[in-house]
Protein backbone atom coordinates (compact mmCIF):
# COMPACT_ATOMS: atom_id res chain seq x y z
CA UNK A 1 0.00 0.00 0.00
CA UNK A 2 0.78 3.32 -0.54
CA UNK A 3 0.00 6.33 1.55
CA UNK A 4 -0.20 10.17 0.79
CA UNK A 5 1.43 12.52 3.75
CA UNK A 6 -1.85 14.12 3.27
CA UNK A 7 -4.64 13.32 5.09
CA UNK A 8 -8.14 14.28 6.90
CA UNK A 9 -10.53 12.52 9.61
CA UNK A 10 -12.97 13.49 11.85
CA UNK A 11 -15.13 11.59 14.16
CA UNK A 12 -17.40 12.49 17.06
CA UNK A 13 -18.67 10.09 20.05
CA UNK A 14 -21.80 11.10 22.16
CA UNK A 15 -21.72 9.84 26.14
CA UNK A 16 -23.74 10.25 28.69
CA UNK A 17 -21.86 13.20 30.34
CA UNK A 18 -20.95 14.88 27.10
CA UNK A 19 -19.32 14.35 23.77
CA UNK A 20 -15.89 13.62 22.13
CA UNK A 21 -14.95 14.95 19.09
CA UNK A 22 -10.98 14.00 17.32
CA UNK A 23 -10.16 16.00 14.46
CA UNK A 24 -6.79 14.95 12.07
CA UNK A 25 -5.52 16.25 9.28
CA UNK A 26 -1.80 16.35 7.74
CA UNK A 27 0.14 17.99 5.43
CA UNK A 28 3.69 16.58 3.90
CA UNK A 29 7.04 17.16 6.17
CA UNK A 30 10.35 15.78 5.63
CA UNK A 31 10.13 13.66 9.26
CA UNK A 32 7.16 12.67 11.52
CA UNK A 33 5.89 15.60 13.54
CA UNK A 34 2.90 16.08 15.84
CA UNK A 35 0.76 19.24 16.81
CA UNK A 36 -1.70 18.53 19.79
CA UNK A 37 -4.40 20.43 20.74
CA UNK A 38 -6.17 18.52 23.68
CA UNK A 39 -8.89 19.91 25.66
CA UNK A 40 -7.72 20.25 29.54
CA UNK A 41 -10.14 16.91 30.72
CA UNK A 42 -8.05 14.85 27.99
CA UNK A 43 -4.28 16.33 28.37
CA UNK A 44 -3.27 13.35 30.15
CA UNK A 45 -3.69 11.33 26.70
CA UNK A 46 -1.26 12.94 24.85
CA UNK A 47 1.55 10.46 25.39
CA UNK A 48 -1.01 7.22 24.56
CA UNK A 49 -1.97 9.51 21.12
CA UNK A 50 1.54 10.00 20.35
CA UNK A 51 2.49 6.57 20.87
CA UNK A 52 -0.62 5.28 18.83
CA UNK A 53 0.15 7.85 16.06
CA UNK A 54 3.70 6.84 15.86
CA UNK A 55 3.15 3.19 15.30
CA UNK A 56 1.06 3.82 12.00
CA UNK A 57 3.01 7.24 10.51
CA UNK A 58 6.19 7.10 9.23
CA UNK A 59 6.08 10.72 7.85
CA UNK A 60 4.08 14.18 7.76
CA UNK A 61 3.17 16.59 9.74
CA UNK A 62 0.03 15.50 12.18
CA UNK A 63 -2.26 18.05 14.02
CA UNK A 64 -4.71 16.43 16.30
CA UNK A 65 -7.46 18.44 17.77
CA UNK A 66 -9.55 15.79 20.70
CA UNK A 67 -11.83 18.16 22.79
CA UNK A 68 -14.70 17.21 24.95
CA UNK A 69 -18.14 19.16 25.47
CA UNK A 70 -19.70 18.39 28.69
CA UNK A 71 -23.52 17.42 28.47
CA UNK A 72 -26.42 20.42 28.60
CA UNK A 73 -28.21 18.35 31.07
CA UNK A 74 -24.78 19.32 33.50
CA UNK A 75 -24.00 22.45 31.89
CA UNK A 76 -27.64 23.84 32.85
CA UNK A 77 -28.47 22.04 36.30
CA UNK A 78 -30.52 24.35 38.65
CA UNK A 79 -31.83 22.50 41.49
CA UNK A 80 -29.53 22.94 44.58
CA UNK A 81 -27.42 19.82 46.79
CA UNK A 82 -29.97 20.21 49.58
CA UNK A 83 -28.10 18.19 51.36
CA UNK A 84 -24.43 20.06 51.09
CA UNK A 85 -26.73 23.51 51.56
CA UNK A 86 -27.18 22.45 54.86
CA UNK A 87 -23.95 21.40 55.67
CA UNK A 88 -22.94 24.81 54.85
CA UNK A 89 -25.15 26.16 56.74
CA UNK A 90 -23.92 24.51 59.93
CA UNK A 91 -20.11 24.68 59.21
CA UNK A 92 -21.12 29.02 58.58
CA UNK A 93 -22.47 28.82 61.86
CA UNK A 94 -20.21 26.98 64.00
CA UNK A 95 -17.60 29.10 62.60
CA UNK A 96 -19.10 32.40 63.06
CA UNK A 97 -19.90 31.28 66.59
CA UNK A 98 -15.92 31.29 67.32
CA UNK A 99 -15.39 34.14 64.85
CA UNK A 100 -18.11 36.65 64.92
CA UNK A 101 -16.39 39.54 62.76
CA UNK A 102 -16.18 36.23 59.99
CA UNK A 103 -17.89 38.18 56.39
CA UNK A 104 -21.18 35.28 55.84
CA UNK A 105 -20.92 33.28 52.66
CA UNK A 106 -22.73 35.17 49.81
CA UNK A 107 -25.04 33.69 47.49
CA UNK A 108 -22.33 33.82 44.41
CA UNK A 109 -20.26 31.70 47.13
CA UNK A 110 -22.66 28.69 47.53
CA UNK A 111 -23.56 28.91 43.80
CA UNK A 112 -19.59 28.23 43.05
CA UNK A 113 -19.28 25.87 45.80
CA UNK A 114 -18.24 22.30 44.22
CA UNK A 115 -20.79 19.57 44.17
CA UNK A 116 -23.85 22.20 45.05
CA UNK A 117 -25.68 21.19 41.83
CA UNK A 118 -25.23 17.60 42.63
CA UNK A 119 -22.42 14.72 41.20
CA UNK A 120 -20.29 17.30 39.06
CA UNK A 121 -17.30 15.43 38.67
CA UNK A 122 -16.47 13.03 35.66
CA UNK A 123 -15.14 9.70 35.57
CA UNK A 124 -11.77 10.37 33.96
CA UNK A 125 -10.73 6.86 33.66
CA UNK A 126 -13.98 6.15 31.15
CA UNK A 127 -13.61 8.99 29.68
CA UNK A 128 -9.62 8.46 28.47
CA UNK A 129 -11.01 5.21 27.57
CA UNK A 130 -13.40 6.53 25.10
CA UNK A 131 -11.33 9.46 23.60
CA UNK A 132 -8.88 6.66 22.70
CA UNK A 133 -11.42 4.51 21.41
CA UNK A 134 -12.34 7.34 19.47
CA UNK A 135 -8.44 8.32 18.25
CA UNK A 136 -8.31 4.64 16.71
CA UNK A 137 -11.44 5.05 14.59
CA UNK A 138 -10.58 8.23 13.20
CA UNK A 139 -6.94 6.78 13.00
CA UNK A 140 -8.53 3.79 10.79
CA UNK A 141 -10.32 6.21 8.56
CA UNK A 142 -7.25 8.96 8.27
CA UNK A 143 -4.91 5.99 7.45
CA UNK A 144 -7.73 4.94 4.74
CA UNK A 145 -8.05 8.05 3.29
CA UNK A 146 -4.38 8.47 2.66
CA UNK A 147 -4.05 5.22 1.14
CA UNK A 148 -6.75 6.25 -0.96
CA UNK A 149 -4.95 9.30 -2.04
CA UNK A 150 -1.31 7.86 -2.32
CA UNK A 151 -2.61 4.68 -4.89
CA UNK A 152 -4.28 7.89 -6.86
CA UNK A 153 -0.48 9.53 -6.50
CA UNK A 154 0.82 5.89 -7.20
CA UNK A 155 -1.45 5.85 -10.68
CA UNK A 156 -0.07 8.95 -12.08
CA UNK A 157 3.75 8.19 -11.49
CA UNK A 158 3.64 4.94 -13.26
CA UNK A 159 1.41 6.51 -16.09
CA UNK A 160 4.72 9.38 -16.49
CA UNK A 161 6.64 6.26 -16.20
CA UNK A 162 5.16 4.54 -19.49
CA UNK A 163 4.95 7.86 -21.17
CA UNK A 164 8.91 8.08 -20.58
CA UNK A 165 8.96 4.56 -21.65
CA UNK A 166 7.03 5.47 -24.61
CA UNK A 167 9.35 8.61 -25.94
CA UNK A 168 12.61 5.98 -25.46
CA UNK A 169 11.33 3.59 -27.52
CA UNK A 170 10.11 6.15 -30.71
CA UNK A 171 13.09 7.70 -30.75
CA UNK A 172 16.05 4.62 -29.75
CA UNK A 173 15.53 2.97 -33.45
CA UNK A 174 16.18 6.34 -35.49
CA UNK A 175 19.34 7.61 -33.13
CA UNK A 176 21.76 5.05 -34.60
CA UNK A 177 20.89 6.61 -38.55
CA UNK A 178 20.46 10.48 -36.94
CA UNK A 179 24.21 9.82 -35.47
CA UNK A 180 25.70 8.68 -38.97
CA UNK A 181 24.05 10.72 -40.71
CA UNK A 182 25.56 13.85 -38.61
CA UNK A 183 28.78 12.15 -38.57
CA UNK A 184 29.27 11.75 -42.35
CA UNK A 185 28.32 15.88 -42.43
CA UNK A 186 30.68 16.31 -39.79
CA UNK A 187 33.71 14.43 -41.69
CA UNK A 188 33.14 16.27 -44.64
CA UNK A 189 33.32 19.82 -42.63
CA UNK A 190 36.33 18.23 -41.03
CA UNK A 191 37.92 17.32 -44.92
CA UNK A 192 36.91 20.79 -46.02
CA UNK A 193 38.44 23.01 -42.71
CA UNK A 194 41.38 20.38 -42.36
CA UNK A 195 42.12 20.35 -46.39
CA UNK A 196 45.26 18.30 -47.07
CA UNK A 197 44.38 16.10 -43.88
CA UNK A 198 44.68 12.69 -43.97
CA UNK A 199 41.45 10.21 -44.49
CA UNK A 200 42.79 8.47 -41.52
CA UNK A 201 43.31 11.80 -39.41
CA UNK A 202 39.46 12.71 -39.94
CA UNK A 203 38.75 8.98 -39.07
CA UNK A 204 39.92 9.39 -35.89
CA UNK A 205 38.36 12.61 -35.19
CA UNK A 206 34.85 11.41 -35.88
CA UNK A 207 35.50 8.26 -34.17
CA UNK A 208 36.30 10.24 -30.98
CA UNK A 209 33.12 12.55 -31.41
CA UNK A 210 31.31 9.51 -31.91
CA UNK A 211 32.29 8.23 -28.29
CA UNK A 212 31.45 11.17 -27.32
CA UNK A 213 27.43 11.25 -28.33
CA UNK A 214 27.02 7.98 -27.74
CA UNK A 215 23.88 7.75 -25.48
CA UNK A 216 23.54 4.19 -25.74
CA UNK A 217 24.36 4.32 -21.78
CA UNK A 218 21.60 6.62 -20.65
CA UNK A 219 18.98 4.73 -22.05
CA UNK A 220 20.01 1.92 -20.37
CA UNK A 221 20.10 3.18 -17.21
CA UNK A 222 16.92 5.21 -17.88
CA UNK A 223 15.29 2.15 -18.69
CA UNK A 224 17.02 0.88 -15.24
CA UNK A 225 15.77 3.35 -13.31
CA UNK A 226 12.63 3.15 -14.33
CA UNK A 227 12.34 -0.51 -13.81
CA UNK A 228 13.11 0.09 -9.91
CA UNK A 229 10.44 3.50 -9.51
CA UNK A 230 8.03 0.29 -10.79
CA UNK A 231 9.40 -2.26 -8.31
CA UNK A 232 9.34 0.51 -5.26
CA UNK A 233 5.73 1.32 -6.05
CA UNK A 234 4.54 -2.58 -6.44
CA UNK A 235 6.56 -3.17 -3.14
CA UNK A 236 4.54 -0.01 -1.78
CA UNK A 237 4.96 0.86 2.11
CA UNK A 238 7.14 4.04 2.86
CA UNK A 239 8.48 4.59 -0.38
CA UNK A 240 8.72 8.17 -0.56
CA UNK A 241 12.52 9.06 -0.04
CA UNK A 242 13.28 6.18 -2.03
CA UNK A 243 11.64 7.47 -5.09
CA UNK A 244 12.71 11.26 -4.77
CA UNK A 245 16.40 9.66 -5.09
CA UNK A 246 15.52 7.99 -8.22
CA UNK A 247 14.12 11.47 -9.43
CA UNK A 248 17.15 12.61 -8.94
CA UNK A 249 18.93 9.65 -11.09
CA UNK A 250 16.47 9.97 -14.27
CA UNK A 251 17.31 13.61 -14.11
CA UNK A 252 21.05 12.99 -14.51
CA UNK A 253 20.63 10.60 -17.48
CA UNK A 254 17.98 12.94 -18.81
CA UNK A 255 20.35 16.00 -18.59
CA UNK A 256 23.13 14.09 -19.82
CA UNK A 257 21.34 12.52 -22.94
CA UNK A 258 20.80 16.65 -23.53
CA UNK A 259 24.07 17.39 -23.78
CA UNK A 260 25.39 14.43 -26.16
CA UNK A 261 22.59 15.31 -28.60
CA UNK A 262 23.62 16.35 -31.97
CA UNK A 263 19.76 16.61 -33.14
CA UNK A 264 16.82 18.05 -32.63
CA UNK A 265 15.20 14.81 -31.99
CA UNK A 266 17.46 13.56 -29.27
CA UNK A 267 16.82 16.95 -27.25
CA UNK A 268 13.36 17.37 -27.71
CA UNK A 269 13.64 14.17 -26.05
CA UNK A 270 15.33 14.82 -23.45
CA UNK A 271 13.36 17.81 -22.56
CA UNK A 272 10.15 15.88 -22.75
CA UNK A 273 11.72 13.53 -20.13
CA UNK A 274 12.39 16.19 -18.31
CA UNK A 275 9.17 17.51 -17.61
CA UNK A 276 7.66 14.07 -17.00
CA UNK A 277 10.31 13.41 -14.49
CA UNK A 278 9.01 16.93 -12.43
CA UNK A 279 5.81 16.18 -12.67
CA UNK A 280 6.30 12.86 -10.81
CA UNK A 281 9.04 14.73 -8.38
CA UNK A 282 6.60 17.32 -7.49
CA UNK A 283 3.93 14.37 -6.58
CA UNK A 284 6.44 12.06 -4.69
CA UNK A 285 7.02 15.42 -2.24
CA UNK A 286 3.22 13.85 -0.82
CA UNK A 287 4.13 10.30 -0.47
CA UNK A 288 5.24 8.87 3.02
Amino acid sequence: MIYSMTGYAARTLDLECGALSIELKSVNSRYLDFQFRVCEELRVTEPALRELFGARLARGKLECRLGFSAAAARAQQTALNADLLQRLRTLEAQVRSQLPDAAPLTVSDVLRWPGMFGDESLDSEKLVAAALALAKEALDDFTASRAREGGKLAAMILDRVERMRERVRDVEPRIPTAQAAFQEKLKQRLAEALGSADDERIRQEVAVFAVRIDVAEELARLSTHLDEVERVLKAGGACGKRLDFLMQELNREANTLGSKSVVAEISQTAMDLKLLIEQMREQIQNLE
